[in-house]
């Protein structure tokens, strides 16, 4: 999905609109799939279930500009950060504790966030690694994402889950189109697919990873989603002539070591 974010932006369609895209598509499915339920669309805790879908689009708005700007391995690492900000987020509005593993993935992550990004990228003092603005975006989008999960934790046993993931298109359309319809580019041939293909494939995915998480335990879909890192990597290769350095491979290692280890409790 990361990969036609990119291909979209390089055509020259505005982060708004690849963001309307996607979530006008996922609306339709997720309304039809919550009528299939029989449920009641906006559900009852509408101003949590509004804070999600808000959340989300500011997250979204920061991970799709770094996704753009950033050469793709890099931008998926950024966002691969957000256990930390769950984390934090977590213990202070949840009351969660946290465990040996979490702090070691905390610990880990931050290493290898300082490996990819490099501290010339923020501070100045030589060639920087990644452009400092979009870095921060990508940060930003992660700390977002962990926010959202967070919320979600406190919707999942009050709200059936068609009705959180509702919201998020739900409330990312409306916004998109307001603050970015005068930017918006008319599609033209193969524009059409490729906008057709992030709201197919942010479907797929959401539905892959729930059906996972009801056959398989946690740290085991978890352990597998990480498997687009480096499909990552080879799409930046093969479409951007993007080529990942050493010190992305070392410090995307540790991430994801970090985040492998805070999914085993």
């Amino acid at each position: 999905m990361g990969a036609l974010v990119k291909l979209a932006g390089a055509r020259g369609f505005p982060v708004l609109e690849i963001i309307a895209a996607r979530a006008l598509i996922s609306l339709g499915i997720s309304a039809w799939d919550a009528r299939r339920k029989g449920i009641d669309l906006l559900g009852t805790h509408r101003g949590l279930l509004f804070a999600r879908g808000f959340v989300g689009f500011l997250a979204l708005m920061c991970v799709y500009t770094s996704v753009i700007h950033l050469p793709l391995a890099e931008a998926t690492l950024l966002q691969y950060t957000h256990p930390i900000f769950t984390v934090l987020f977590a213990l202070v509005a949840l009351g969660e504790n946290v465990s040996r593993n979490t702090l070691i993935c905390i610990a880990l992550s931050l290493m290898g966030l300082l490996v990819v990004i490099q501290p010339d990228t923020f501070f100045g003092g030589g060639k920087a690694a990644l452009h400092p603005t979009y870095t921060a975006l990508g940060l930003l989008g992660a700390a977002g994402s962990g926010a959202a999960y967070v919320i979600v934790r406190k919707l999942a046993p009050i709200e059936d889950s068609s009705v959180i993931i509702l919201y998020f298109p739900l409330v990312c359309l409306p916004a998109a189109i307001l603050l970015g319809w005068e930017t918006f580019v008319i599609p033209a041939g193969i524009d059409w697919l490729i906008l057709l293909g992030v709201g197919v494939f942010t479907q797929l995915g959401q539905w892959g990873l729930t059906k996972g998480l009801a056959l398989h335990n946690a740290g085991a879909v978890v352990a597998f989603s990480y498997i687009q890192v480096p499909i990552a990597g080879l799409l930046g290769v093969l479409l951007f002539s993007e080529t990942p350095s050493i010190t992305t491979a070392i410090g995307g290692a540790l991430i994801i070591l970090g985040a492998l280890l805070n999914s085993k409790r």
